[in-house]
C-alpha cells in the first residue's frame, strides 16, 4: 500500500547513468510484486513454465538486474523478515481483497472476458516461499547481495542508507522516508512505460526523493513526518483517519497528538514506536561476487525452460564486468 505522500513530494528526475558505481537497496518483495503484476500473458494470468510453477518473477529479475547492472548500478536486494504484529490488519484487507478478485476473475473467465481476467488477476497476486527463496537463489547466483531483514525491508534499506553503506534505497512506495532513508529512488528501470489502471501506459522515468529536501520543503521535522504518515495511513493503519487527506493532514501538524488522535481505533504511540525502533540487521555483508553462470542457467533454463541463447544473451552483456565469463558462452 504505502504512505500516500505522491502528491507533496519534489521529484528529481534522475538518468541511470547518474547512479553508475552506486550501491542502491532494493525492497524485495515491493519489486517482486510489481514483476507479478505487470509481467503476464495476455489473459491475466502469470507466466508459467510446463509444470505450472509461475516465472514472472524470475523473468524480471533476470531482465531487470541484467540491465541495470549494464551501466554499472550496484544492487543490494533486502528480504522482509517477521512483520510487525500491527501489520496483520493490512494483510486480512489484502487477503479480502484477493478472495474478492478471485470470485470476479472466475466470473469473467466464464464470460470470455479477456479485459477483466487480465484486470482481476493482477488483484490475485501472491508470493508464496517457494518463489521468494528461488529468487533469492537467483540473485545470489546473479553475484547480488541478499539481506534479510529481521522485519520490514525498508526499514533495513533506510538503514544502510542512514549509515551510507548504500546510496539510496530503491522502492515503489515512500515509505522508506518514514524511516528516515536520506535518499529514495522510484521507477528504477530501463522502461519507459508503464501499465497503470484502466490498461492505459503513462511515461515513466527514474527520480529521486531526498529527505533533507522533503522536509525542508514542507516545513516539517522527521517526527512530523511519521505523524503526517500515520493520519494519511500507513501499512500499520490502513486508511489512517477516516476524511483526512494529505493536506488536511499537513494542517493538523500543528496540534499535539492527543488532539489529533481522538476516537480512532488504532494506537498512534504503537505505530510511531514502530517507524523510530523497528528492529534491523546491522551485521550485513555487502559483498559482490561474480555470476555464477552455471548456477543461473541451471535455475531458469533446466528447471524452468528458459531458452537458452535468450539467457546467454542476457549474460553476454555483463561479460566485459566478469572475469572467466566468457568461457561459459563460447
Amino acid at each position: 500500500m504505502g504512505v500516500k505522500l505522491g502528491d507533496l513530494v519534489e521529484r528529481k528526475n534522475l538518468k541511470l547513468t547518474d547512479l553508475k558505481g552506486k550501491k542502491v537497496a532494493i525492497d524485495a518483495f515491493n519489486v517482486l510484486y510489481q514483476f507479478l503484476a505487470s509481467i503476464r500473458q495476455q489473459d491475466g494470468t502469470p507466466l508459467m513454465d510446463s509444470n505450472g510453477k509461475v516465472t514472472s518473477h524470475l523473468v524480471g529479475l533476470f531482465s531487470r538486474n541484467i540491465n541495470l547492472m549494464e551501466k554499472g548500478i550496484k544492487l543490494v536486494y533486502v528480504f522482509d523478515g517477521k512483520p510487525p504484529e500491527l501489520k496483520a490488519k493490512t494483510a486480512e484487507i489484502r487477503n479480502k481483497n484477493k478472495e474478492k478478485a478471485s470470485k470476479n476473475y472466475e466470473k469473467a473467465a466464464l464470460d470470455e472476458d479477456e479485459e477483466g481476467m487480465a484486470k482481476y488477476s493482477r488483484q490475485m497476486l501472491r508470493l508464496n516461499d517457494e518463489m521468494i527463496e528461488e529468487s533469492k537463489e537467483l540473485l545470489r547466483a546473479m553475484g547480488i547481495p541478499v539481506i534479510e531483514a529481521p522485519s520490514e525491508a525498508e526499514a533495513q534499506c533506510s538503514y544502510m542508507c542512514k549509515k551510507k553503506d548504500v546510496y539510496a534505497v530503491g522502492s515503489q512506495d515512500f515509505d522508506s522516508l518514514l524511516f528516515g532513508a536520506p535518499k529514495l529512488i522510484l521507477n528504477l528501470t530501463l522502461s519507459q512505460k508503464r501499465k497503470v489502471i484502466g490498461g492505459r501506459q503513462v511515461m515513466i522515468s527514474p527520480y529521486l526523493v531526498e529527505l533533507n529536501e522533503l522536509l525542508e520543503t514542507l516545513e516539517i521535522n522527521q517526527d512530523e513526518l511519521i505523524m503526517f504518515g500515520i493520519m494519511v495511513g500507513t501499512d500499520f493503519n490502513p486508511g489512517g483517519i477516516k476524511g483526512i487527506g494529505p493536506k488536511k493532514a499537513m494542517k493538523l501538524l500543528s496540534k499535539r497528538p492527543e488532539e489529533i488522535f481522538v476516537d480512532v481505533d488504532f494506537d498512534w504511540k504503537e505505530i510511531y514506536d514502530i517507524f523510530k525502533n523497528i528492529p534491523v540487521e546491522k551485521d550485513y555483508n555487502l559483498e559482490f561476487k561474480d555470476i555464477d553462470v552455471e548456477k543461473v542457467k541451471e535455475i531458469l533454463v533446466d528447471r524452468h525452460e528458459f531458452g537458452v541463447e535468450r539467457v546467454e544473451s542476457g549474460l553476454a552483456k555483463l561479460k566485459k564486468k566478469n572475469q572467466g565469463l566468457d568461457k561459459w558462452l563460447n
